[in-house]
């Protein structure tokens, strides 16, 4: 079923209401049918999306989902478990407590990867939820070790080692003694072995110089333990310019929802926008030439204009910075955004026209080409993967399944 984005932000309303209320015709409902800000997540984008990396890739390679930080800010707990039934199984995310959560919603079938460099005190609950650990420093080997021997249990590991993104990861000239202790441990199952470029698609030449690193230290590693450990070093932009990088396994994140990493990539697969981040007008008003508006008056009109006031500002993650740059999307027309965008609403110029009503939908960012996250994250300076993950709380997330 295709909806117009004001279609789709009231009949999903209507739908939500009507379910409510089918439960208990007594009840009244909680909260209101209808909300101010939204971001519609669909998952039909979603299957789409990984059909298209599959298709990139071919085979062999295994896909890690990268679904941290709330799936980039597009809900985990409808994104995940449309992955897994897309034959998904690997799935990775920032830390422990993610992929506590995550486990609840894919159950004991999938493999999890938690990136993080964890404290000690977290150890355990790698064991307790079958979380998969970065190994990246001796300290962390020793307290894993000490862990697992207490509570009697193994702890799947992947070495993390770091050529050139200087985040976490051992140094290249520590590798093989980290691996080969990794190794001698009844406690601890090499699983895997991996890298993370900084520079994929931007310095194909760095990424080369990482990854000949990365394989030589792999080779000598497997040589010298005895150990065949699962590689993987590939992420969205290193899977969309460089096949070499595929190896066993890949890890998209942005290209599963619907992006590549930034507006440079021009050999993209057929991806679908996830997220459509919208508002609403809750109040229209003519203003006379020389008005000015908003916070540090920033902008002030150059002859009479209806000014729509929408319902989001800073503080649902559309940010101040994007102040007098951006436009958004009203039943269908584009109109600029104006003066300093506050914590909970922002202004739009509609000039002469008086379509425009109170309740309207006004579409932020989405599935509409002329409104992609990237080509609004490079109007105000920023990267895509900010704007998805900024989405705050408070914006209600409806899942459209169809």
């Amino acid at each position: 079923m295709k909806h117009t984005p004001s279609e789709t932000i009231a009949d999903t309303a209507v739908l939500s209401a009507t379910a409510r209320l089918s439960k208990n015709s007594s009840a009244e409902p909680e909260f209101p049918a209808v909300n101010l800000s939204e971001a519609l997540i669909s998952l039909r984008h979603v299957r789409h999306n990984v059909r298209a990396v599959k298709r990139l890739i071919g085979s062999p390679p295994r896909i890690m989902a990268i679904v941290k930080a709330n799936a980039y800010g597009h809900t985990v707990d409808a994104v995940a478990p449309a992955l897994l039934a897309e034959g998904v199984t690997d799935f990775g995310v920032a830390n422990i407590n993610e992929a506590i959560e995550l486990r609840k919603r894919v159950g004991n079938n999938a493999a999890i990867l938690a990136f993080a460099s964890p404290l000690a005190e977290q150890l355990e609950f790698y064991i307790r939820h079958n979380i998969e650990l970065s190994i990246g420093s001796y300290d962390i080997l020793s307290a894993a070790k000490s862990i697992a021997a207490k509570l009697g249990k193994s702890i799947t590991a992947h070495l993390k080692i770091d050529t050139g993104m200087g985040r976490l990861g051992v140094q290249p000239a520590d590798a093989l003694a980290l691996a080969e202790r990794i190794a001698a441990s009844p406690y601890l199952r090499l699983k895997a072995i991996y890298t993370h470029f900084a520079s994929s698609g931007s310095d194909k030449a760095f990424t080369k110089k990482q990854l000949k690193t990365y394989l030589a230290l792999v080779s000598e590693i497997e040589h010298a333990t005895g150990a065949n450990v699962m590689r993987h070093a590939a992420n969205s932009g290193a899977i969309l310019t460089d096949k070499t990088t595929h190896l066993d396994m890949v890890r998209p994140g942005m290209l599963l929802y619907g992006y590549a990493p930034d507006e440079s990539f021009r050999s993209t697969p057929d991806l679908k926008p996830v997220m459509q981040l919208q508002s609403r007008v809750m109040f229209t008003k003519w203003i006379e030439k020389g008005t000015s508006v908003s916070y540090g008056r920033r902008w002030t009109a150059t002859r009479r204009s209806r000014i729509a006031t929408v319902s989001i500002g800073y503080a649902d993650g559309y940010h101040r910075v994007a102040s007098n740059i951006t436009s958004v999307m009203i039943r269908g027309n584009l109109f600029r955004q104006i003066g300093s965008v506050t914590m909970d609403a922002m202004m739009v110029n509609l000039g002469n026209d008086e379509s425009v009503q109170v309740g309207d939908a006004v579409v932020l960012f989405g599935w509409e080409k002329s409104l992609s996250v990237n080509r609004l994250a490079k109007q105000i300076g920023t990267i895509g993967y900010e704007l998805l993950c900024a989405v705050s709380p408070r914006v209600k997330r409806v899942v459209i399944d169809e």
